[in-house]
């Protein structure tokens, strides 16, 4: 038998509407799965628009499948076609289902949506479970509050797919901060699936260095950053006019202000920048590990994985978390300062600038995540791989009997009873 033959496969959908959070978690891991499992194949599915700005592992590739926004009064549009979001919905499903059939994954993680955006998943989830398809769905160590996730999974009729269709739940985080499930009524067989993995690690990459850092001159500097930038402007303009003040804080600043933000938006702040001598700011940098492994600490609004750079390069942190559409942030940041991993500020309205002048000052004085010692806290790529090579044995035998029992009903399940 052939290598290719032989080869596994692992399909990711990254839920996408908006934003690089789903997208960079999906690509953390298929980047550790191949250089794990040099027999492996990982396949993104995605609607991010910067996707291609993204380095890719050999054998880690993506599928862009016409890209879909939510507004900000929760309803989606398409983002860059002439036509209505059922049609995109439509398009996307019908590409989603066509890739799956003929990539033939082993497993299928889903990440955080249990049917995808809109349900968009659904039928594919069916096919590849009567294939004999691992099925894992994906979640971050926070979903959102409980008295707004439970009525939102009780619409989406979430339940019936944990119960019957997923195989496994897996939580990118540590029990010890948070559970993402709390508040729901989970029965006792959908518990029985739910694996922590613990967060996930990241590493900067060697391979390039941002251009910006030759303009820091080597001084210590705080990175701020806002992940995609689209809801970042409150927390840039507080941090901003700390240094625009008479009292400067004690670092120098580099704004990453992200893909995301307004144009005009963004040209405000160069403005305001350029009038700084010790601020330098860039759009975005697809290498944002090597630009925060070098600060001296950060300010951020505490998404998945913005945390999980604090954490494996040990950084001190102040985090500015937003509390809409989600409390996602919020959530997180108050457990982790609970925790002692890292320093929060809630925005209160008034974003004073002596306020945040404190604040930053502060962050010399913090300790750094890796004073608190928490079990299993960066295992989750070391636990990802072992979980895959346990389940590609269990697809083995699984497909060995879907041959067993329908002779010639799949080309994988033969070549698995052979």
């Amino acid at each position: 038998m052939s290598t290719v033959e032989n080869a596994r496969r692992i399909l990711i959908y990254s839920h996408d509407s908006f934003g690089l959070g789903h997208l960079r978690r999906c690509r953390v891991m298929a980047n550790a799965l191949v250089e794990k499992n040099q027999n492996l194949s990982v396949l993104i599915l995605s609607g991010s628009p910067i996707i291609g700005s993204f380095d890719f592992k050999a054998r880690v590739d993506f599928v862009r499948i016409p890209g879909i926004i939510k507004l900000r009064n929760g309803e989606y549009t398409s983002l860059s076609l002439h036509i209505d979001t059922e049609q995109t919905l439509a398009m996307r499903s019908s590409i989603i289902r066509h890739t799956a059939e003929t990539f033939d994954p082993d497993i299928f993680i889903v990440d955080k949506e249990p049917y995808g955006l809109k349900g968009e998943v659904m039928e594919t989830l069916e096919m590849l479970k009567a294939r004999g398809t691992h099925l894992v769905l994906g979640l971050r160590d926070v979903l959102d509050d409980p008295a707004l996730l439970a009525p939102e999974w009780k619409r989406k009729n979430v339940l019936p797919a944990l119960e019957s269709l997923y195989d496994d739940i897996w939580i990118f985080g540590v029990k010890q901060i948070y559970n993402p499930l709390t508040g729901l009524d989970i029965p006792a067989n959908v518990k029985r699936k739910i694996t922590y993995t613990g967060y996930l690690p990241r590493h900067a990459s060697s391979i390039s260095e941002p251009a910006i850092l030759s303009e820091m001159n080597e001084e210590p500097y705080v990175l701020v950053t806002v992940g995609g930038g689209g809801d970042g402007e409150v927390l840039m303009d507080w941090v901003l006019r700390a240094y625009e003040g008479d009292r400067e804080p004690p670092f120098n600043a580099l704004f990453v202000m992200g893909p995301f933000m307004p144009p005009e938006t963004r040209a405000s702040f160069r403005d305001r920048i350029q009038r700084l001598s010790r601020v330098r700011a860039v759009t975005f940098d697809s290498h944002l590990e090597r630009l925060m492994e070098e600060a001296a600490a950060v300010v951020a609004m505490g998404g998945y994985n913005t945390f999980c750079e604090v954490l494996s390069m040990d950084k001190r942190a102040l985090i500015i978390p937003r509390t809409v559409p989600r409390r996602e942030q919020y959530i997180r940041s108050v457990r982790a300062s609970e925790a002692g991993l890292i320093g929060m500020l809630v925005d209160d309205d008034v974003r004073a600038s002596a306020t945040m002048l404190t604040a930053l000052r502060q962050l010399a004085q913090q300790k750094k995540p890796s004073e608190i010692v928490i079990p299993g806290l960066l295992d989750g790529l070391e636990n990802l791989n072992r979980l895959v090579n346990m389940r590609f044995q269990e697809v083995d035998r699984r497909r060995a009997a879907i041959a067993k029992a329908e002779p010639g009903n799949h080309p994988a399940a033969a070549s698995a009873a052979d």
